[in-house]
């Protein structure tokens, strides 16, 4: 069967957004639509892109929100995987939010730092106890003869760990990303979109609209 994706279409079909329709604060707004897409029921809602590059390409992939403040948004990951390496050489990023229900995008670009090792040991703790486990048990990015190799070693951490807590593995944490741009998109009808960025400017947000 082929698919014929030039005739895959669908009109937005959304009431749009104007200027007025925005918090001057993009946290606030962000909260607003986060809350929105969570009570719409999608699908995780705090899914989200993230592309860093190197010298060597560009990556991207999937990772979860797991907090966000005025200070930036954050998410977890092995740091010694690729995108940790691509990150300790190049801290700028991008992060996309693809609400395709809601007909909505959130994009942001700015740099990265490590969170604080008291912040990643409290989501740590937080964690399943066999998620707790699957970290300790990746080589996360490194290449596997199998997945036998993986479950093999996921065992041995079940055993090593049987009792007591787990602890937080010094190769594994939170990245924040602090923004400094933040656009608002959403879909309207014959592709005349609605996108708003937030620009920083001196620690004050500029809001522009952008022609879709």
């Amino acid at each position: 069967m082929t698919i014929d994706l030039i005739k895959l279409r669908r009109e937005l079909t959304s009431n749009g957004i104007s200027n007025a329709d925005l918090d001057s604060d993009p946290f606030v707004q962000f909260k607003i639509w986060m809350n929105q897409a969570v009570d719409a029921g999608l699908t995780l809602p705090n899914a989200m892109s993230l592309a860093t590059s190197d010298e060597s390409g560009v990556g991207i992939r999937t990772v979860l929100l797991k907090t966000f403040n005025e200070q930036g948004f954050v998410f977890f990951t092995n740091y010694n995987s690729k995108k940790s390496k691509q990150i300790s050489s190049n801290p700028k990023v991008a992060l996309l939010f693809p609400w395709l229900d809601l007909e909505r995008q959130v994009k942001i670009s700015g740099t990265v730092e490590k969170i604080s090792t008291l912040e990643s040991i409290k989501y740590f703790a937080s964690r399943p106890k066999d998620s707790q486990l699957g970290a300790w048990a990746s080589k996360q990015s490194s290449i596997l003869n199998s997945r036998q190799v993986l479950l093999s070693e996921f065992d041995v951490m079940k055993r090593k760990f049987s009792e007591g807590e787990v602890p937080l593995p010094d190769f594994w944490g939170g990245y924040r990303v602090v923004p400094s741009t933040i656009e608002f998109w959403q879909g309207r009808e014959n592709r005349l979109h609605d996108r708003f960025v937030y620009a920083r400017k001196d620690d004050v947000w500029e809001i522009n609209r952008l022609a879709p």
